[in-house]
């Protein structure tokens, strides 16, 4: 996806005007802007800066993270910053989450002692005691050191019937493309003439121990325009990689890519098959038979959730109509295998969730004979696990846990009866609760040491009304004690895309660095999201986005109306759709914020779809090929819309170089338009990292403490 849940809690804070040295260093930066740009078409006088890595480029983005860092890391609050956040980074105490494999519980886990971290396992017992002894498996700093590299982890695939080989996904730098080896667990060594594949964007499984299914370029050019892969081969074990055997393709005009797919029951049972993204949200899913892939009549929009018993779990994006019932957007069903696998046709379709007005579904997790299903009401979480009755229906059993919470599905046993569950709320550290499905308890197994005293603080939910009439949920944190004067330094945060719901987590930096500072916390639900379903989210797609920008907005001046804070303290957030959002906001309603944390955005949607994997968001944003949704761009793109002598705030814009995904153009092209209209700001660019804060998790911390520290300057 374009983003995870999108949340960086690096809060900022916000400073002065701008300074006589700050002014000469914009004018600086624009004199090398000139010297550097030429060769630029007439149109876009900065489209160089969308070279990756070239001697001009760098000597510009080396020129501007000087800049910032003399600005940021000489405020006498950011040692501490620092200090704090590298702290929080390193502490033990944080909950190692688990997965499950073969039932075992294997945890990947980054520390002082382990910066890039170590791939672990323990059994299921030791892992609920208070101190697990683990055996590692991997260790990614001493593979660092030795290959030269800075890997980051991507991932684990084990084979479904040992279990004991795995594909190991590793990325240079944090970068979406990895490489990808095969791995033993009981030699704790790379397989030596294993299945082993060259960095690049790759999507593959195992079918069996000696069957993998993969999705990769394999010849230049055979990418979609987003640069996935869209050609699916059987790889069999002691095959060269050129060698396996084409069984399912896509098409190069695919917005996504075509993937394989294999459900496994836990029993002994899987099925494979190839799902083909056709846009960002519309796929096609085959089945995979002896014979080749077979087209099912599964809707465009949803996804395979799991695997029970008979019965394949799919979750709703649009309405299905099978024979005289219409199964609604929302809702989780379960679909008769083997009437799908004789007759895809017509398949037999069973509902199992279906969410009322003010519900969605979260998460979806399967035992050998449950299916654990976290959801929303109004925001808050929810946990119900679902059990196959005889006659094919399901029956409820709701999970007991803590209300006013978020709760997410962490990992459960598909060969038995335990699944984890986390509980998180703003104010309350994370708890992790073990599953009993067959009996329908939990108990609480795990939790995070308080990082900040909570006591003092309390917790709101309240509702602004958008431009349009809609009431559009926020979350408001701040001391119990509080003024409504107007006075309080806030940091609104928000993410309004692609489905992606925003709900309250408990982060330690955030209490520390914001919270006991005095400042005050706001998480906006707003269009876009997931948070009421999927007309949540429909309702601010393409050309209809304007409507996100809006509930924002209108979260904004409710905020100011009650008295919270006033333009001046009122700071904003948001990474990567989230970025777009903040670039909106910043050239749309300039007089609302003092402070605008731009994190990895999107900001030039003129050019968004040639510009790393923008092909793919196409049915998210709209296309520049449609007039309508041209237009509509056009009127909403930060980068050009940015106008001279608008009095904007002083903006802290960051990305990274090994962005893959959304891409350090966007940031670049923004910050020079400002340096060229003479508007203060502040831009820096990680040289690793990825799309996030950075490859480990003290570069992540490092950027924390810039966006507190910005954000302190601004609004403190």
């Amino acid at each position: 996806m374009i983003m995870g849940r999108g949340r960086w809690y690096g809060v900022l804070s916000g400073a002065r005007r701008t300074s006589s040295r700050h002014a000469a260093a914009v004018l600086s930066i624009a004199v090398l802007v000139a010297a550097c740009g030429g060769g630029a078409a007439p149109q876009d006088p900065y489209l160089w800066l969308e070279e990756l890595d070239s001697p001009r480029v760098q000597a510009w983005v080396g020129e501007q993270n000087r800049r910032t860092l003399d600005v940021l890391e000489h405020d006498p609050r950011y040692a501490d910053n620092l200090a704090q956040a590298t702290a929080l980074a390193k502490t033990p105490d944080r909950i190692p989450m688990p997965r499950f494999e073969d039932g075992t519980v294997e945890n990947f886990w980054q520390d002082g002692d382990h910066k890039r971290g170590i791939w672990r396992e323990t059994t299921t017992a030791e892992y609920e005691a208070p101190q697990p002894a683990w055996t590692t498996l991997l260790d990614l700093d001493e593979l660092s050191r030795a290959e030269g590299k800075n890997w980051v982890w991507r991932g684990a695939d084990c084979d479904p019937v040992t279990h004991r080989r795995c594909l190991i996904s590793l990325s240079d730098g944090g970068e979406d493309a990895v490489s990808v080896r095969e791995f033993d667990r009981d030699t704790r060594q790379f397989v030596p003439d294993g299945f082993a594949v060259p960095r690049g964007k790759v999507d593959l499984t195992f079918s069996d121990e000696n069957t993998v299914l993969i999705a990769r370029e394999w010849r230049p050019g055979e990418t979609t325009a987003s640069g996935y892969p869209y050609i699916v081969r059987q790889w069999r074990r002691g095959q060269p990689l050129d060698a396996a055997t084409e069984i399912a393709r896509g098409d190069r005009t695919d917005q996504l890519s075509t993937t394989p797919v294999v459900l496994d029951n836990g029993a002994g049972r899987r099925l494979d098959f190839v799902v083909r993204g056709r846009t960002f949200f519309e796929h096609d899913i085959e089945l995979l038979t002896a014979t080749g892939p077979v087209p099912t009549t599964l809707p465009a929009k949803s996804d395979l959730a799991g695997f029970i018993g008979n019965h394949i779990l799919v979750s709703l994006q649009q309405d299905w109509a099978v024979g005289a019932t219409t199964y609604r957007p929302g809702a989780l069903v379960s679909v008769d295998a083997d009437q799908l696998i004789t007759d895809p046709a017509h398949p037999q379709v069973t509902p199992v969730y279906v969410p009322g007005p003010s519900e969605s579904l979260s998460g979806v997790q399967t035992t050998r004979d449950h299916a654990v299903v976290t959801s929303l009401n109004d925001v808050r979480g929810r946990a119900t696990v679902y059990t196959p009755r005889p006659d094919g229906t399901w029956s409820p059993t709701p999970v007991p846990l803590p209300d006013n919470a978020t709760v997410d599905t962490v990992t459960a046993d598909p060969a038995g009866d335990r699944a984890y569950l986390s509980v998180t709320s703003f104010l309350v550290p994370t708890t992790l609760w073990s599953v009993d499905t067959a009996a329908g308890t939990a108990r609480q197994v795990k939790s995070t040491p308080p990082q900040f005293d909570s006591s003092r603080y309390v917790v709101e939910q309240r509702k602004a009304i958008s431009a349009d009439g809609t009431a559009v949920p926020y979350f408001v944190v701040h001391a119990a004690d509080m003024a409504f004067d107007g006075s309080n330094p806030t940091l609104m945060y928000a993410y309004g895309g692609f489905g992606m719901s925003q709900t309250p987590s408990y982060q330690g930096l955030l209490g520390r660095l914001w919270l006991d500072h005095g400042g005050v916390y706001v998480l906006a639900n707003i269009r876009g999201g997931g948070e009421f379903g999927p007309a949540w989210h429909e309702a601010a797609r393409t050309t209809g986005r304007q409507r996100a920008f809006d509930d924002f907005a209108a979260v904004g001046k409710d905020l100011v109306a009650r008295g919270v804070t006033s333009a001046r303290r009122l700071g904003i957030q948001g990474g990567s759709n989230g970025g777009l959002l903040m670039g909106v906001e910043f050239v749309q309603h300039p007089e609302m914020w003092n402070a605008v944390d731009i994190q990895v955005p999107l900001l030039d949607m003129m050019r968004y779809e040639k510009i790393a994997a923008g092909a793919s968001w196409v049915d998210e944003y709209g296309s520049v090929d449609d007039p309508t949704q041209r237009a509509f761009l056009e009127s909403i793109s930060p980068y050009g819309n940015v106008r001279r002598g608008a009095h904007y705030p002083e903006p802290f814009v960051w990305t990274t170089t090994k962005d893959d995904r959304v891409g350090p153009q966007h940031a670049r092209k923004f910050a020079v338009r400002l340096a060229e209209f003479g508007d203060p700001y502040l831009f820096y660019e990680a040289g690793e990292g990825g799309h996030g804060a950075g490859a480990d998790r003290e570069e992540q911390a490092r950027t924390s403490a810039l966006e507190y520290t910005y954000l302190m300057r601004r609004l403190m």
